[in-house]
């Protein structure tokens, strides 16, 4: 699938919530497939929402990388990273809900595949509380903080049809 690009009026859209019972069928299964897929192509993706393939729908991934980092190869090492990517795990959260999240904030890095090649700091909060359910309709409630906090807060972000350089003081190349 192809990843929309800044400037694509469709990325600004909000996405709607999916109902219960359709968590578990045929389209939604093949969204994920889909998703999964898309961001296995990725050398340095770790997260992809639904809306950034076109489909406005309250769903997004995360790669398992970002629960250590560490086992994440340096984007100089391509072949170890393809091999990784080819065996790469992801986080599922179809409805996800914001229940709470800390009053610290941090100023991090960040970029998206929507907005190639550009990137810029953004102020999140570092620890958060997300509600959702998995691909299987089971419904979790699921703590995060650093690396993994800033990137549920992203994808939340694309969710309402904001993307990073909305939230930004600079962009830079």
């Amino acid at each position: 699938m192809n990843i929309l690009q800044t400037g694509n009026p469709r990325l600004k859209e909000k996405s709607r919530k999916i109902p219960l019972s359709e968590i578990t069928g045929k389209e939604i299964k093949k969204m994920l497939r889909d998703m999964k897929e898309t961001l296995r192509k990725e050398p340095q993706g770790i997260g992809l929402a639904a809306i950034q393939i076109g489909i406005p729908k309250n769903i997004f991934i995360v790669s398992k990388y970002v629960l250590d980092p560490e086992s994440f190869p340096e984007k100089e090492d391509a072949e170890k990273l393809k091999l990784k990517k080819e065996k790469e795990s992801y986080l599922v959260f179809i409805n996800p809900r914001l229940v709470k999240s800390s009053r610290k904030k941090a100023l991090l890095p960040e970029g998206c595949l929507s907005v190639r090649k550009k990137f810029g700091v953004v102020k999140r909060a570092t620890n958060l509380t997300v509600e959702a359910h998995d691909e299987n309709g089971n419904k979790f409630v699921r703590g995060a903080g650093g690396l993994l906090a800033h990137v549920v807060q992203h994808e939340l972000d694309h969710l309402d049809g904001v993307l990073f350089t909305d939230k930004t003081e600079s962009v830079e190349k």
